[in-house]
């Protein structure tokens, strides 16, 4: 099997040397050029041919985001950003996935990391997957607030059971939010609570984001706060998010503790503290991303109460077919649908 050709786009020859390295020792991959600028990499792909690129945003000459909107104007290739752990990179980093990037790495300690060996596993990972996207088939729609009002969701007069929406979602999961979120009305009759795999900083601007889209209010889950319908609630990078009972209402737990499986925030953590709840009928989504994170906690869910609901998202839609299969593999899903149908199916359920 022939390796996947990376281009490696960044503004420092220590990180393009120390990228290259990396991706060079998995055998799956194979750097066949380097670029030092946004203008660099557009022209070496005039005359390399190229299955992924790894692209910095923050670049003189031509930046990332500009080189990017070139780049999916001519070739449509996979793009997996670079980007410092900062709130300006959070939010360059959002507009480049909404311009079509496949995925992002947080550079551990800015631009230059010395210690970017820490996410080598992450960068072999990320890249090596974003080679089997099928950016022609994805629907690439930019972050814009919709010019279609969700409608209001009328409700019974008799007081239906009281629902909670949770969603767990990695790699490609701020579009899939989006085309989710945005489709909800204002009056949604339950809370929703999120994981969305994301370092600290990218999922404030995440919320900041999809608050500014949406008519759901949408926001980064605070310690100790009562879960309200209409409102979605997304776990704080670097944090776990379980949701607790107090009395008769939910209530954000947002917790430091251990990454569970190289994840924090975890799917599974939140979930599996949705088995222990006993108010609220549970509506789970598993959406895009690598790995099989949610999947144990589904199967505690329905274990814990027969009408939970779980819906997955479809492979012909998804970004990255891992934590939604496992999800279908546990033998517990009760719908598969494609991104655009998610929100639809949530309605439904009232």
């Amino acid at each position: 099997m022939k390796p996947i050709r990376v281009l490696v786009v960044d503004d420092s020859a220590f990180m393009r040397k120390m990228i290259s390295d990396i991706l060079n020792s998995d055998p799956r991959l194979q750097v066949t050029g380097t670029a030092r600028n946004g203008q660099d990499a557009l022209d070496k792909l005039e005359n390399i041919a190229v299955d992924v690129i790894t692209l910095d945003i923050e670049m003189p000459v031509l930046d990332g985001i500009s080189t990017l909107k070139r780049i999916m104007e001519k070739q449509s290739l996979p793009v997996v950003m670079l980007s410092s752990l900062t709130t300006r990179g959070a939010d360059s980093t959002l507009e480049a996935m909404s311009l079509g990037a496949v995925d992002f790495i947080a550079k551990p300690s800015g631009s230059i990391s010395l210690d970017i060996n820490n996410v080598r596993d992450e960068i072999t990972d990320k890249v090596y997957h974003a080679s089997g996207v099928k950016l022609n088939d994805r629907k690439n729609k930019e972050f814009v607030r919709r010019t279609v009002t969700p409608q209001p969701i009328q409700m019974p007069k008799q007081h239906p059971q009281k629902k909670i929406v949770a969603i767990g979602t990695s790699t490609g999961g701020p579009k899939a939010l989006h085309e989710v979120l945005t489709r909800l009305p204002e009056n949604f009759p339950a809370p929703i609570v999120i994981v969305q795999h994301m370092p600290p900083n990218f999922t404030k601007s995440l919320a900041n984001r999809l608050d500014s889209l949406s008519q759901l209010h949408i926001k980064e889950a605070e310690n100790g706060e009562v879960l309200q319908n209409g409102t979605a609630y997304i776990a704080p990078g670097g944090y776990h998010l379980r949701v607790r009972q107090i009395g008769r209402t939910l209530a954000a737990h947002v917790t430091e503790e251990a990454p569970l499986k190289g994840h924090r925030p975890s799917v599974d953590i939140l979930f599996e503290s949705l088995a222990k709840q006993t108010l609220f009928q549970t509506i789970t989504v598993v959406m895009t991303g690598m790995g099989a994170d949610g999947s144990a906690g589904i199967v505690k869910m329905k274990k814990a109460a027969a009408d939970t609901v779980v819906i997955a998202e479809s492979q012909i839609s998804s970004v990255v077919y891992g934590m939604p299969q496992a999800a279908v593999k546990t033998g517990c899903v009760d719908m598969v649908e494609e991104l655009e149908n998610i929100s639809n199916a949530l309605i439904d359920q009232f």
